[in-house]
C-alpha cells in the first residue's frame, strides 16, 4: 500500500463518474435543491465547461466533484473508488492526490512570497524542504512566473496573482484540475492568458473541469456541460479553435 492506500496508484487515471448526484440546502418546507439527480463521465485528458447562469447549481456540483461537499444523495466515483464512502481523513488525502483547486478569489496568503504560496500544499507531505522549494519553483517556472517567486502577492498583478493560484494548484502534479470562475477578476486580455495556461495544461495531459458563466471562456473547453436549474441541460463536444 502506498502511503494514501490506493490513491497515489491510481492517480493517473483519474476517470470520473457522477452517479445521480443531489445536493439539498436545508429541510422540510425550506429545503432548496441545488442540484437535482446529475449524472455523467468525465474521461481522462478531457477539458470540460460547465456553464449556467448565476444559481444554476454550476458551483455546488464542482464542491461536490471536488470531494468538498457530500451529495445529499448519488455517488461520485474516481477510478473506482466511492469518494463519499471514505472516511473523512481519507477524502482528504484523496483530494491531495487527485486534484487541484483554482477559485476565481487568488486566496494567496500576503504576507508569503510567491514561492510560498505555491509550496503551502506540500506542507503536509514527506518531502524536505529543499525538495518543496524545487517543486515550487518548477511550478511557478511552468505557469511563466520563475522570476518573480520572492515576491509578495501585494507586488504582484492580477494574472500573475491567478497564475500563482495556478501554480499552486499544480504543484502536487495532480491529474485533474478543478477551477471555478477562474478570469472572474481578471480583464479579458489577462482571462485570455490564463485560458491559453489551462490549454496548455491540458495539452500535457492534464483533466480540467471549470465552471464558467463566460461563453468566451467555456470556447476554450473541449466539451461543454450545460447546467439550469440544477440540472444538466446540455453535453456536447466542441470544436477545436
Amino acid at each position: 500500500m502506498t502511503r494514501c492506500g490506493r490513491f497515489e496508484a491510481e492517480a493517473e487515471m483519474s476517470t470520473i463518474v457522477a452517479e445521480n448526484l443531489v445536493k439539498t440546502f436545508g429541510s422540510g418546507a425550506t429545503a432548496v435543491t441545488a442540484v437535482s439527480g446529475v449524472s455523467f463521465r468525465i474521461d481522462p485528458g478531457e477539458f470540460v465547461g460547465i456553464m449556467g447562469a448565476s444559481g444554476a447549481g454550476k458551483s455546488t456540483l464542482l464542491g461536490m466533484i471536488g470531494a468538498m461537499s457530500a451529495p445529499s444523495s448519488g455517488r461520485l466515483i474516481v477510478d473506482e473508488i466511492d469518494v463519499y464512502a471514505l472516511p473523512l481523513e481519507r477524502q482528504a488525502d484523496f483530494r491531495r492526490e487527485y486534484l487541484g483547486f483554482v477559485f476565481q478569489g487568488f486566496h494567496l496568503v500576503p504576507y508569503l512570497t510567491a514561492l510560498e504560496n505555491v509550496m503551502l500544499p506540500l506542507a503536509v507531505t514527506a518531502r524536505g524542504r529543499r525538495e518543496k522549494q524545487d517543486a515550487a519553483a518548477a511550478a511557478l517556472e511552468g505557469v511563466g512566473l520563475g522570476g518573480k517567486a520572492r515576491r509578495l502577492p501585494g507586488e504582484l498583478s492580477g494574472g500573475e496573482k491567478e497564475r500563482v493560484a495556478v501554480a499552486r494548484a499544480i504543484v502536487n502534479e495532480p491529474p485533474v484540475l478543478l477551477a471555478d470562475e477562474p478570469t472572474g477578476n481578471l480583464d479579458s486580455k489577462t482571462g485570455a492568458e490564463i485560458m491559453g495556461l489551462f490549454r496548455k495544461l491540458n495539452g500535457a495531459g492534464m483533466t480540467i473541469i471549470m465552471v464558467t458563466h463566460s461563453a468566451e471562456c467555456a470556447a476554450n473547453a473541449r466539451r461543454l456541460i450545460t447546467v439550469a436549474d440544477g440540472r444538466v441541460s446540455g453535453d456536447r463536444p466542441l470544436a477545436l479553435n
